[in-house]
């Protein structure tokens, strides 16, 4: 039963043409919006994560968690030519190994993109309020602006031992943080008014985060001190692969790509360009970003007062920060909510620091967007298939997008924006996207046995060596990640299975027989 109605790919491609979306986007698009969708919390937020993790050893963090993404985008290139459809790694799935293993890929895909886009919409929040603290002179309420005294007293309140950092950060956090909430629901809205405008307000928006990283490689580069780079390894291996699973979210949001490809024109050509050129440009932007900030000031990681490592986004760490800062020091690295603006103001460039938050809080909605874009795509597809209800497919009758499952999306994204730090949130989409990401490697090596015959646009090259090494890194990074984080993605898939046994599965196109291709 586990690999029973599968959904042909002919049958896939009738559906996709009967019901399908409006073929707007070309290559220049697609890779702007991959980039639009990989730049963003992961290197302008997440660089202080994994610096607490693994010290000056990020450097070798991004080139795993680089790798790993860089063998399962060659998978994705391949599948999403064949199947230029929405829905990513859930369509493909269903195409190879049937419906329950696609609804569970499906159901992990709403951990990558929603969770995600919580996570990219706390990271512009700290920098709105960074922007307004630094360039403005306006202190906005901590009270209101991040949840960590609300997590820190639900901590101490589930019996956590009342360690300073604990307790610190109880007194002076936040409970709720609004500007997350407000950035998610407006991404929101502009997702329901278009595809296209979307795309041309995201292309600009790539535009500023590229300058701005370059600007910042410019001024960092040059003062790179190499006493900063040592110890490396303060944490060993282990901190280096911790890290990379941490930050692989900051390569998330190229598959985003292939959920376009239905919206797509001459997707067999424009897909593989847009995921294999986005992920490439990133790259080289990452290490270079890295290696600046690393160099500029410093990247040791903050130790708690038994001496151990604390972890980034807890409540323990924010406590040690608060107390580092109230004692005079200056902030580290590892502590700062908007990292790379923070550099270039300990280095001396505290106006070109602001530009850089300001750049920050104007490109970081572009990925908030592109999250929930393949999160609606997704859900939409599951919709139109049966496994969800086909209210959520509905297209708005001006706009021609899925307005309900998109605002459906934007109000969980908000809700969870407004209670979790941007560390947890990250991590926790990591774990759904490495799922993913696992079964599309099984996907393109299955669907080379199972159909040799059929049409490869573009073949993943050394597909027999590039797809098992994703499965590996795959695996490596999640068993990486921390046990929360861990434990996460089968508690999520537990839910899920009881959906689907309980409404999706006798519900579903396929298994009543309503998906079949014209003439059969």
């Amino acid at each position: 039963m586990i690999f029973g109605r599968v959904k042909s790919l002919d049958a896939i491609m009738a559906t996709a043409e009967k019901k399908g979306l409006h073929r707007t986007l070309g290559a220049f698009q697609l890779t702007m919006l991959g980039i639009g969708a990989v730049i963003g919390t992961g290197i302008f937020v997440l660089t202080s994560e994994a610096a607490q993790k693994a010290g000056p050893g990020m450097m070798l963090s991004f080139v795993v968690a680089g790798f790993v993404c860089a063998v399962a985008a060659l998978c994705y290139s391949e599948l999403a030519s064949m199947v230029p459809v929405s829905g990513s790694a859930y369509t493909y799935t269903y195409a190879v190994m049937g419906e329950l293993l696609a609804w569970m890929v499906g159901w992990a895909l709403i951990l990558e993109y929603a969770v995600g886009a919580s996570a990219v919409a706390v990271g512009w929040s700290n920098y709105a309020v960074g922007l307004l603290r630094n360039g403005l002179g306006v202190d906005f309420p901590t009270i209101i602006s991040n949840a960590d005294g609300l997590n820190a007293r639900m901590l101490l309140g589930f019996g956590a031992a009342p360690t300073p950092e604990l307790l610190t950060a109880a007194q002076v956090g936040g409970i709720v943080n609004v500007p997350a909430v407000l950035i998610a629901l407006l991404v929101t809205w502009l997702l329901v008014i278009g595809t296209t405008e979307s795309a041309r307000v995201n292309a600009v928006l790539v535009a500023v985060k590229i300058a701005a990283l370059a600007l910042f490689v410019a001024l960092t580069i040059p003062v790179m001190k190499m006493e900063n780079f040592q110890p490396f390894l303060p944490t060993g291996t282990t901190g280096v692969l911790g890290a990379a699973a941490s930050i692989f979210f900051a390569y998330v949001g190229f598959d985003a790509v292939s959920t376009a490809a239905e919206e797509t024109k001459n997707p067999q050509r424009n897909v593989p360009i847009g995921l294999i050129g986005s992920l490439l440009i990133c790259t080289i932007f990452y290490l270079l970003v890295a290696a600046g900030a690393t160099g500029a000031i410093g990247a040791q990681p903050q130790l708690g007062a038994d001496g151990a490592v604390l972890a980034p986004g807890s409540a323990e760490l924010a406590g040690r920060c608060a107390a580092v800062v109230a004692g005079g020091a200056l902030e580290p690295l590892v502590c700062s909510k908007e990292a790379l603006a923070h550099v270039l103001r300990e280095i001396g460039w505290a106006k070109i620091g602001n530009l850089l938050g300001l750049a920050a809080f104007l490109a970081l909605p572009s990925v908030v967007l592109m999250m929930m874009f393949g999160q609606t795509r997704v859900f939409f597809t599951m919709a139109r298939d049966g496994l969800l209800p086909s209210r959520l497919a509905s297209i708005h009758p001006r706009y021609r997008t899925p307005h309900v499952v998109t605002i459906v999306t934007g109000v969980a994204a908000a809700v969870a924006a407004a209670l979790l730090p941007v560390g947890k949130l990250a991590e926790f989409s990591n774990s759904g996207t490495l799922f993913a990401f696992f079964m599309v490697a099984v996907a393109v090596m299955v669907l080379r046995k199972t159909d040799p015959g059929r049409r490869r646009p573009f073949r993943t090259p050394l597909v027999w060596i590039v797809a098992p090494l994703a499965m590996v890194g795959c695996v490596g990074l999640y068993l990486s990640l921390p046990l929360t984080a861990i434990l996460v993605l089968p508690a999520w898939g537990a839910v899920g299975l009881l959906i689907y046994f309980g409404y999706s599965r006798r519900r579903s196109h396929v298994g009543r027989g309503l998906d079949t291709v014209p003439g059969e």
